[in-house]
């Protein structure tokens, strides 16, 4: 999603290109130590600016909204500018880009994407809401259904913007899940809806399934989310105030024991949400001497909006990728960041 103010008024060898490290590789593979804990649960382990304003093949890098791991050890990296890159798992550095549209030909406001075992991508786009699937080469191949009600109105009852933020398959690729990132008109203030799909067929065929409620804090939006790998969710929240900077928060969510809020119009109480634990708020993050080029509450974040996990790591440890969306303006940057999480207990 681009900057707005309308929320608050690949591996586990990354070796990230102008990279700034906060501990060797002993610390990354222990609780966060003094000087780059972010909290109790998630360490900082280095960031990137190397990427930043940047141009591959006559194309702007940059405006990133998602990640993920793809096939021979590269990552895949969608904008909301209608590009797919595919950068080095290692250096971060552009190696393909590929450019999406819609049926008509329209550029994609993309937000999400997902990479299939067979190789093609599905990548979720704000506009209508949507989910495609393309091949590598950026054909459509396909589309999933999406509920009436999460569409943009007149359509549905979304607004345009906060729809289909996030995108990410559960462990044995049978259950897709999209979060929307604000909330439809008529449901509370701060709950936002995640619609599911079940695959039916062993490889593209999906069918909607249960939908599911998530109160995001106050003046928040879901920016991301990424499977654990254990049936939980890694939720990102973000906002933006004008003369302050972002607020970016992690947390780990469960919707095992959710309602299925596919059938309730109006959801309005916080009975059968998805239930939250925060992991870290990146603001208590140490900085890393990483500059900012607009106000901050810590000069580290900036408007972060993709995040894949990239591996596992020692003590039942993930290890993230996260990147923010530049929106292609002198004000914002283009940042990578390597995290190390260690997730709570079931």
């Amino acid at each position: 999603m681009r900057l707005r103010t309308v929320l608050a008024s690949l591996t586990a060898a990354v070796a990230v290109g102008s990279c700034v490290t906060a501990a060797g590789p002993a610390a990354a593979q222990s609780l966060p130590a003094p000087g780059q804990a972010c909290s109790a649960r998630v360490g900082i382990d280095s960031y990137s600016d190397a990427l930043d304003k940047t141009e591959f093949q006559g194309v702007f890098v940059g405006n990133f909204s998602a990640l993920a791991v793809d096939s021979g050890g590269r990552l895949a990296a969608v904008s909301d500018r209608s590009e797919l890159f595919g950068l080095d798992g290692r250096s971060l550095a552009p190696k393909s880009v590929v450019h999406l549209a819609d049926e008509s030909g329209a550029q994609l406001d993309s937000e999400g994407i997902v990479v299939e075992r067979d190789g093609s991508y599905l990548i979720s786009s704000e506009t209508e809401p949507s989910v495609r699937r393309y091949s590598r080469d950026g054909a459509i191949l396909g589309s999933l259904p999406v509920p009436d009600a999460l569409k943009v109105a007149p359509a549905g009852r979304a607004t345009r913007n906060l729809t289909f933020e996030g995108l990410t398959l559960q462990p044995g690729g049978r259950t897709l899940v999209a979060a929307m990132e604000g909330p439809l008109t008529g449901d509370g203030a701060g709950i936002v809806r995640m619609q599911t799909w079940q695959r039916h067929s062993p490889w593209h065929g999906f069918r909607l399934s249960a939908q599911y409620g998530y109160r995001a804090d106050t003046g928040l939006g879901v920016s991301e989310i990424t499977a654990t790998g254990d049936g939980r969710l890694l939720v990102l929240e973000r906002g933006f105030t004008a003369g302050v900077g972002n607020t970016v928060r992690l947390y780990v969510a469960d919707p095992r024991r959710a309602k299925d809020m596919s059938g309730v119009e109006n959801i309005t109480g916080d009975e059968g949400l998805v239930r939250k634990t925060l992991l870290a708020d990146l603001v208590d993050c140490p900085s890393l001497g990483a500059p900012a080029k607009q106000p901050q509450p810590n000069p580290l974040l900036d408007n972060i909006e993709a995040m894949a996990v990239t591996s596992g790591a020692p003590g039942g440890r993930l290890r993230l990728l996260l990147a923010s969306d530049d929106n292609q303006n002198p004000a914002q940057i283009t940042r990578f960041y390597r995290l190390t999480v260690k997730l709570p207990h079931h």
